[in-house]
């Protein structure tokens, strides 16, 4: 089951490096302001827009397979339709690397099989939750 009790939130708020797939150069987007909050609490984003070359003053990458660095956390801001591909390569990445070991999807985001299949392989999930909001909220 995907994680909705604030000590399981609160737990993936431990992360020190998250990639955010769908991350926007616009102001003003959810896309954008959210990481952007999250870069000023100390965290490292890490941009995954193959339409961007920079985000928030970081490299971006064109896919999560791309990212060099160790990921803790997976944040999405793509349409459900979108998620079971992005959670396959969450899987892969956590098979072959062993990081990316949860996966976030944003405000109005959650796909169930895709979750369980997540799930299935040790991933945790957060489905339909915003991260800036819970953020501010257990550790604001």
């Amino acid at each position: 089951m995907p994680i909705t009790d604030d000590a399981g939130l609160d737990r993936l708020l431990d992360a020190e490096t998250i990639a955010v797939v769908g991350c926007s150069t616009t102001p003003g987007k959810a896309a954008h302001d959210v990481p952007a909050y999250l870069q000023k609490q100390g965290y490292r984003i890490v941009p995954v827009n193959p339409f961007a070359e920079e985000v928030l003053g970081e490299p971006a990458y064109d896919a999560l397979g791309d990212v060099e660095e160790e990921v803790d956390l997976v944040d999405v801001f793509r349409p459900s339709e979108e998620v079971p591909e992005i959670v396959d390569a969450v899987r892969e990445r956590h098979a072959e690397r062993g990081d990316a070991g949860a996966v976030w999807l944003q405000l109005g985001i959650s796909h169930d099989e895709a979750a369980a299949a997540a799930e299935a392989d040790g991933i945790d999930v957060v489905q339909d939750h915003c991260l800036k909001v819970e953020h501010g909220r257990l550790r604001g």
